[in-house]
C-alpha cells in the first residue's frame, strides 16, 4: 500500500514583538496587503468517501491511522480561536473535514461560532448525511452549505467517490438542505479532464432553474496524493465555452471583493454558474483565507508544506493576548502565492492534503 502521511511537522510560533503588532481588535494584513476575512475550520480528517482527486484508497485504506480523538481541538478550543479571529476581522467561517458531518454533535460547534457577532457560518459537505441533519444544522446557526458532487451519471460517480454511494444520495442531501432555508446552495465539481469533464452539460442542464449555483473547479495539485498532472487540468474557460454552446451566458460581477469564484449567469434567467481557476488563473493576490486544522494548526496557504501550531499554545495555559499575539504574527507574516509561481517541480512538493485541511 502506498503511505503518505498526511501530516507535517508544525512550526512552534515564536513569541513576537508585540510592539510591531497592531493593537488588539485592529485589521490584520500580510506582506502582500491582503486582510484576513475568511477561516476555515477542520473538524475532522475522517471522510466516507475516497474520492480519487483527494483521499485515494491506495493510500486512504481500511488500515490507515486517523488521528486520535485527543489529538482533536475541543470545541470550546475551536471556538475560542475562531473569536480572536473574528475580532481581527474574519466574517466568514467554513467547517470543513474531512467530512465535518462526521464530527459527532458538529452542530454544537456551529451553534457555539453562531453566537460570534457578524459572522457567516457555512459548510462543505457531501451531502449523503444532510437529510439526517440538515434540521439540526439550521436550528443551531448554520447559514447555507456547499455540496460536492462531481458527476450526475451514476456509475462514474461511484467511482470518483469510491464507496459507492450513488448520486441520488447526494441529490436527497441537497434537497433536504434545501427545505430547511440552508441556502442558497452551492454545488462543486472538481473537474478531472479525461474523468469527469463528459457530465458537464448534464450537471449544467440538471441545475439550471433550481436555485442552487454550480461552481466547477479545476483539479488542483493539494497534497501528495492525488497524481496530479497538468494534463487532466481542464481551463475554466473551456468549461465555460462548452456550456455557453448549449445555454448562453454573460459574465457578472462578483459578490465582493477577493471572490474566489468567477461568475456568469445563463441569459435566459435560469440561475448562474461559477468556475474557480486555482490552476489557469491564479487568485493569490486577493486571497483572504486561512486554515485550522483538526488538530490546532495554522495553514496560510491551501498548497503549504507546514504549519504553525496553536494547540500548544491553547493547552499551555496561554491567555488570549498571548493567542491573538500568535495568530498576528503568522497573518503578517504571510507571503504566500503558490498558484502564481506553480511548475511541475513544486506539484511534485510534499504539501499538505485537501482531505485533512479542507479545500
Amino acid at each position: 500500500m502506498k503511505v503518505i502521511p498526511i501530516q507535517q511537522a508544525a512550526t512552534a510560533i515564536v513569541a513576537p514583538d508585540t510592539a510591531l503588532l497592531p493593537p488588539p481588535g485592529a485589521p490584520l494584513f500580510d506582506r502582500r496587503g491582503r486582510s484576513v476575512r475568511d477561516l476555515r475550520i477542520s473538524v475532522t480528517d475522517r471522510c466516507n468517501f475516497r474520492c480519487v482527486y483527494c483521499m485515494p484508497r491506495e493510500v486512504f485504506g481500511d488500515d490507515y491511522a486517523f488521528l486520535p480523538r485527543r489529538e482533536l481541538l475541543s470545541f470550546e478550543e475551536v471556538t475560542r480561536v475562531a473569536s480572536l479571529f473574528v475580532a481581527r476581522g474574519v466574517r466568514k467561517i467554513r467547517i470543513t473535514g474531512g467530512e465535518p458531518l462526521l464530527r459527532k454533535d458538529v452542530d454544537r460547534l456551529i451553534e457555539m461560532l453562531a453566537r460570534l457577532p457578524g459572522v457567516e457560518i457555512t459548510l462543505t459537505t457531501n451531502g449523503v448525511l444532510l437529510p439526517k441533519l440538515a434540521r439540526r444544522l439550521k436550528d443551531a446557526g448554520l447559514h447555507r452549505v456547499t455540496v460536492s458532487l462531481d458527476a450526475l451519471d451514476d456509475a462514474l460517480f461511484r467511482r470518483m467517490n469510491d464507496a459507492d454511494y450513488p448520486v441520488a444520495k447526494v441529490l436527497e442531501g441537497i434537497e433536504a438542505a434545501r427545505s430547511v432555508g440552508l441556502g442558497p446552495i452551492k454545488v462543486n465539481m472538481v473537474v478531472k479532464r479525461g474523468t469527469n469533464d463528459g457530465d458537464i452539460e448534464a450537471m449544467a442542464a440538471h441545475f439550471r432553474h433550481s436555485g442552487h449555483i454550480l461552481r466547477f473547479i479545476e483539479f488542483m495539485d493539494v497534497g501528495a496524493s492525488n497524481g496530479w498532472k497538468m494534463d487532466e487540468v481542464l481551463p475554466s474557460r473551456e468549461v465555460i465555452a462548452r456550456i455557453d454552446r448549449q445555454f448562453a451566458l454573460e459574465p457578472i460581477d462578483p459578490n465582493y471583493e477577493g471572490e474566489v469564484a468567477e461568475r456568469w449567469r445563463y441569459k435566459d434567467g435560469a440561475g448562474e454558474v461559477g468556475v474557480i481557476s486555482s490552476v489557469t488563473q491564479a487568485f493569490c493576490a486577493t486571497c483572504t483565507r486561512i486554515r485550522l486544522s483538526t488538530e490546532g494548526k495554522l495553514y496560510t496557504c491551501l498548497f503549504a508544506q507546514h504549519g504553525h501550531d496553536l494547540r500548544t499554545l491553547l493547552r499551555e495555559g496561554a491567555d488570549d493576548a498571548r493567542i491573538d499575539a500568535a495568530i498576528a504574527h503568522v497573518w503578517q507574516q504571510r507571503e504566500d502565492r503558490y498558484s502564481e509561481i506553480r511548475t511541475a517541480e513544486t506539484a511534485a512538493l510534499r504539501k499538505i492534503e485537501m482531505s485533512y485541511i479542507g479545500g
